[in-house]
């Protein structure tokens, strides 16, 4: 709940060269809705940090962190998306 988009880059870009990340918050509050999204240049930086990262501590809970699903285009609410990039989720911090 403490992460930031930042201290989720930092911890993170130990794996890969991460060219996108997010912590999700909500629309009223600002608060983190405990999840994110890391975006790595390559499909293998994202495993590295599936298999380094899982179960562990990010600024004071473990997260699990794991490989993001795909949506086919025009599902979901937006265009953020891999495109062929290895992407990672992580949730817990």
């Amino acid at each position: 709940w403490n992460s930031t988009d930042e201290s989720l880059r930092h911890c993170f870009s130990a794996f890969g060269n991460v060219s996108d990340c997010i912590v999700l918050r909500d629309r009223e509050t600002g608060r983190s809705r405990g999840f994110g999204f890391v975006t790595f240049d390559s499909p293998e930086a994202a495993e590295a940090a599936v298999n380094g990262m899982n179960d562990q501590d990010l600024d004071g809970r473990n997260v699990r962190v794991n490989i993001a699903n795909e949506r086919p285009a025009g599902e979901g609410r937006g265009g953020y998306g891999g495109r062929g990039r290895g992407r990672g989720g992580y949730r817990g911090g």
